[in-house]
């Protein structure tokens, strides 16, 4: 389908109603101008942990079925107030479930993984509206269970989504883009406009907490362009995207840091290395 995308907004960005009204006016303009939009939302704000808070003073040992039941209740909440407010301003639209949105999926709850999509139903319903609003993080198994994704879920909904119609990704969050160091770290790191997919994964399993490592490998084995940016703001974020779509080519794109990792060095008497690891601490201890 021409001219669609499919937008992905986290937890902190749909965490109030004047946020939610914020992106709806957003996302109106972009439909004024000719789009159509499939949006993946998460559960407002800490809404997760406070379900999570409930269901521990009643036990640490939930079933797993009914806990995904429950935190599947968090995105529906958002679904439903996005598209409440993108009708009430004249934007044609349509809240869906994951199971609605025909995600289904396999494996065990709470770490569920997508099988495929419904690509019929979302195609029809966009002949009816120009926005749909999606839960992200959740599905449904051959049981007609819901389930949800685990970490990174929401982005994971996005991306798949993407993929199966054929169409880009935004991802938006409360960073500007993907820079070549941590900028809380380091505030002279500088942002970056485009990266592959592999540098990217590289970073991610390295310690870049920017996006989870699952949604990127599905952007690469379907080549979908993927787009990291801040919500809302007028500063360029990243492309992430197949090495041959690269207008430059650097030997060092970023560095990963982790602070909980340093290395450890095994040595003998003579100092020959017998033994190296990577642990929470750094020393050296000859034997």
């Amino acid at each position: 389908m021409e001219n669609l995308s499919v937008l992905k907004f986290g937890g902190t960005s749909v965490g109030t109603i004047q946020k939610i009204k914020g992106i709806s006016d957003y996302l109106s303009s972009r439909v004024k101008n000719g789009e159509k939009l499939i949006v993946v939302v998460s559960a407002m704000g800490k809404t997760t942990d406070h379900l999570l808070e409930q269901v521990g003073q009643i036990t640490n040992n939930p079933d797993t079925r009914e806990l995904d039941t429950l935190l599947a209740v968090g995105e529906q909440n958002t679904i439903s107030l996005m598209a409440i407010t993108l009708n009430d301003i004249g934007t044609r639209t349509r809240s869906l479930t994951g199971m609605q949105a025909g995600i289904k999926t396999f494996g065990q709850h709470t770490k569920s993984k997508i099988k495929n999509i419904d690509t019929d139903f979302l195609e029809d319903q966009l002949r009816q509206f120009d926005v749909l609003v999606v839960a992200g993080f959740q599905g449904f198994n051959d049981n007609k269970e819901i389930t949800t994704l685990g970490r990174g879920g929401s982005d994971t909904s996005a991306v798949a989504l993407a993929a199966a119609m054929a169409c880009p990704c935004e991802i938006y969050t409360d960073v500007t883009s993907v820079f070549g160091t941590d900028p809380r770290l380091y505030p002279d790191a500088k942002p970056l406009s485009q990266v592959s997919y592999e540098e990217m994964l590289e970073l991610s399993a390295l310690g870049a907490g920017v996006l989870e490592t699952r949604c990127v490998e599905i952007a690469k084995n379907y080549n979908v362009p993927l787009y990291l940016g801040k919500t809302l703001s007028e500063t360029r974020g990243t492309w992430i995207m197949a090495n041959t779509d690269l207008l430059e080519k650097k030997v060092v794109t970023g560095v990963a840091l982790d602070n909980d990792i340093l290395h450890v060095t095994l040595v003998d008497k003579d100092k020959r290395r017998v033994l190296y690891k990577t642990y929470s601490t750094s020393w050296t201890y000859q034997v």
